[in-house]
């Protein structure tokens, strides 16, 4: 009987997050709206999302795949055509090729509208994110594109807080 070591993550995740960021869509896109939570755990973070709103295709086999990232901005204002121009560029601290980003997540699998994801990472810390952005994209991240995936306009923002109780 193989006895490694085993990974004990869903219990983190009935706990409180050590920051959330609450995501809004953008203009074009009001009746997005969820948001994304961070766990630190010995393992690395867990990244949960649940996002509501998302455009649906409408057309079998063509369920809609969403860019997922954290961006090294701060801020989801913005003027102008260009949707979350103040999210800046992918968060990437290591100066690493794309998608070897710190701030690369896998894409949100779009669901009649809803979309729920969940992933381990140790790119890094909670409170390395403190103040950064979560972005959605209209369209699936590549993972070749540099330097970003090719994953289309910005449709969705939220800037990561620290939760209650926590101070990093």
């Amino acid at each position: 009987m193989n006895h490694s070591p085993r990974v004990h993550l869903i219990p983190a995740l009935r706990g409180r997050p050590q920051a959330e960021a609450h995501i809004s869509g953008s203009e074009n896109f009001p009746n997005i709206t969820g948001w994304v939570r961070f766990y630190q755990t010995n393992e690395g973070i867990i990244v949960y999302a649940e996002v509501s709103g998302l455009p649906v295709s409408g057309q079998p086999c063509q369920e809609r795949i969403f860019g997922f990232h954290i961006h090294q901005g701060t801020d989801c204002g913005g003027s102008g055509d260009e949707p979350f121009p103040y999210a800046m560029s992918h968060y990437n601290p290591k100066e690493c090729e794309h998608p070897y980003h710190a701030g690369d997540l896998p894409p949100l699998f779009g669901n009649k509208g809803l979309a729920v994801s969940a992933v381990l990472t140790d790119r890094f810390l909670v409170e390395d994110v403190i103040g950064k952005v979560v972005i959605i994209h209209d369209h699936p991240d590549d993972f070749t594109t540099q330097p970003s995936g090719n994953s289309g306009t910005k449709i969705a923002c939220g800037v990561i807080q620290r939760t209650a109780g926590f101070c990093g």
